[in-house]
């Protein structure tokens, strides 16, 4: 749906090009498209770093009404842009967001990548989420190219790192994020983690619609049956991310009383609190723990040349985190004794 969005805003008029994220060396980087088949040739899930400043120079520099796709943090800081930028104001006039868990660092791709047979510094493309209508959505599949040109690929689910949740290689920052679904942008677009949805390995999207600009474009697309759009409530796109938001909220509030012993605290939505499960309170150290150490392990191992090394640990970290959240393993059976699940 974002990238049919973009098309259509390129198609009418209503925009002259399109900052979004597509393959570029090294990986990937943001680029202005200002045409229908360039927009349609970055369309893909990019689980990686980016800056946005080259755009933003590119936009200053070149008159014209720009539409910027990006994660929730990422739109939030154009809209900053904007109040102080009256230049950015006039030329960016649609914001397009993207539902996020959290960003992970450049290593987590090379690290999936290093599982599969591509060594670091050899990696000359990945593509995160390898598209096949007969398998769920949800059962996603890293295939990654080296330097010769060769692919490998596997399932995140066989792979250390794969399970998103458990935070591997999350940005320290993501722990003080509340916005999950984009809440600034004029259209956000997330995946519809809810069955039957999640097994239709086509993909499905649940969007949020904020600008009348926008709604106008796609009601009427729908009336001339060029998009098929099911009306949804607020609850409905709240079970899609219910992961999301319960980490979110729950957890963040947690994390910011872990914070207030230790420094500054964010102003958020929620206020810091340790009213919580003692089985909640593990899975949320667990994960802050994992995202903390997985990448000093990972750069230990590299710069060792011992992969071994991070999956050993990975693997390890995985099976508490494991047993916390799904009560899997004879450590799993134990914790539901002691601490039963909420």
């Amino acid at each position: 749906m974002a990238s049919w969005v973009a098309v259509e805003l390129l198609r009418t008029g209503l925009v002259d090009g399109v900052a979004h994220v597509t393959p570029q060396p090294p990986l990937f980087a943001y680029q202005i498209s200002r045409n229908v088949e360039d927009v349609r040739a970055g369309a893909k899930s990019r689980y990686h770093p980016v800056t946005l400043w080259p755009i933003l120079e590119e936009i200053r520099a070149r008159p014209g009404r720009y539409a910027v796709v990006g994660v929730p943090c990422f739109i939030k800081a154009v809209h900053l842009l904007r109040r102080r930028d009256p230049l950015l104001h006039a030329r960016i006039v649609f914001t397009l967001g993207l539902f996020c868990g959290h960003m992970k660092s450049a290593h987590f791709g090379e690290s999936l990548a290093w599982q599969i047979g591509v060594r670091p510094g050899e990696l000359a493309g990945i593509d995160y989420r390898v598209k096949d209508p007969r398998r769920p959505a949800n059962w996603y599949r890293v295939r990654a190219t080296d330097a010769a040109g060769a692919t490998h690929e596997k399932d995140w689910m066989h792979l250390a790192g794969g399970d998103w949740g458990a935070g591997f290689f999350q940005h320290p920052a993501c722990d003080v994020c509340d916005d999950v679904v984009a809440e600034t942008a004029d259209m956000s677009f997330g995946d519809a983690w809810v069955e039957p949805y999640a097994s239709d390995g086509r993909g499905t999207n649940v969007v949020v619609i904020r600008s009348p600009v926008l709604l106008d474009l796609v009601g009427q697309a729908r009336a001339q049956g060029r998009l098929r759009l099911d009306d949804v409530d607020a609850d409905f796109v709240a079970r899609t991310q219910a992961a999301g938001l319960r980490h979110r909220r729950e957890g963040l509030a947690y994390r910011l009383a872990l914070r207030r012993r230790h420094g500054i605290v964010p102003r958020k939505r929620v206020t810091p609190s340790t009213d919580l499960a003692l089985r909640r309170k593990l899975i949320y150290r667990a994960r802050r723990r994992i995202a903390r150490d997985s990448a000093r392990v990972y750069l230990l191992a590299r710069s060792l040349d011992a992969l071994w090394l991070y999956l050993f640990w990975a693997q390890a970290a995985y099976t508490i985190y494991e047993a916390l959240a799904y009560g899997r393993g004879r450590l799993g059976a134990l914790l539901d004794r002691l601490t039963p699940r909420p």
